[in-house]
């Protein structure tokens, strides 16, 4: 009895088998085949099913294929919206764009444009990658913008831009803070002015003037003593800024430290230099350290180690 159960059971599998293996022998004749009408209808079938990948298995060679006849046109739509189905926004973007350029008269030229430009920003990777894309995809939505300016779309277009310009401000934020992190302290000071004047109205401004603050002490703090009057005034003069600018910051302290330990600094450093103007030995000294740095200086380790 238990023999013939399995006899059973194989055969029902032996059937099941052969009949999806029927099944795709059928799909893979059709693919392969030279009905291109009845590949066309089964592709936009599997479409509307969302059996995307095979949808494009046919769609494939159709689109040569059909190329300057009537059903060109709505083949290369359906084309172009399969590849973005499949999250395979490279091609998407490409067709969709392809399709605006050759039927820039159809009702849906306008749409494709905006999907070629959305995929560029489907593609934008997260803030702490190369953004090329994220830069692509802001000049491509602007361009849908500029070509289309009482569409529909614009307002979505522009808040997209939005978020990409977003990314972008957090990207320069985060390298600016980067350089202070490691220790390059003249850089850092550079990298946050730049991230100030590309984002005027971000939403570190207020942390980014006080991180300048800090940055220039270091700077100046790490430098030969020649060079320190110069940079110890230049952040008192950030702190001055900063204090007037934030009179309610919550780091209105540190920026009033700054400024108190930046002019007792300049005292100090003036009285080495009165000294060196008289003490030859002293002034070969300031005139001969090492100006090189190899590595960052840690704050907490190598406080003495200067910079020019």
């Amino acid at each position: 009895m238990f023999k013939k159960q399995l006899g059973l059971l194989a055969g029902v599998f032996t059937i099941l088998i052969i009949a999806l293996g029927s099944c795709k022998s059928k799909y893979e004749k059709l693919r392969t085949g030279n009905d291109n009408a009845k590949k066309y209808s089964e592709a936009i079938k599997l479409y509307n099913k969302k059996e995307y990948s095979k949808a494009l298995g046919l769609f494939d060679p159709l689109v040569t294929r059909y190329r300057g006849q009537e059903q060109a046109e709505d083949l290369y739509y359906y084309y172009a919206y399969t590849n973005y189905k499949l999250k395979d926004y490279t091609s998407a973007r490409y067709h969709f764009k392809t399709f605006a350029d050759t039927y820039p008269s159809s009702p849906r030229a306008e749409e494709c444009r905006f999907m070629s430009a959305y995929c560029y920003y489907l593609d934008s990777p997260i803030f702490s990658l190369d953004q090329d894309n994220t830069n692509k995809a802001i000049e491509s939505l602007q361009y849908f913008i500029n070509l289309y300016p009482k569409s529909d779309r614009v307002p979505e277009a522009s808040k997209l831009i939005q978020n990409l310009r977003d990314k972008l401000e957090q990207k320069s934020y985060a390298n600016s803070k980067l350089y202070l992190t490691i220790g390059d302290w003249q850089a850092a000071v550079i990298a946050f002015g730049n991230t100030l004047r590309d984002y005027p109205d971000t939403k570190y401004a207020e942390e980014l003037d006080f991180l300048t603050i800090r940055a220039q002490y270091q700077y100046a703090d790490h430098s030969r003593e020649d060079h320190q009057v110069d940079r110890f005034n230049q952040d008192i003069a950030y702190a001055q800024q900063f204090i007037e600018k934030y009179p309610n910051s919550k780091y209105l302290k540190e920026a009033k430290d700054y400024l108190k330990e930046s002019t007792l600094a300049i005292e100090k450093t003036k009285r080495v230099l009165a000294e060196a103007a008289f003490n030859p030995r002293l002034a070969n000294k300031i005139a001969t350290k090492d100006t090189v740095k190899s590595q960052p200086p840690s704050e907490k380790n190598n406080g003495d180690q200067k910079i020019p």
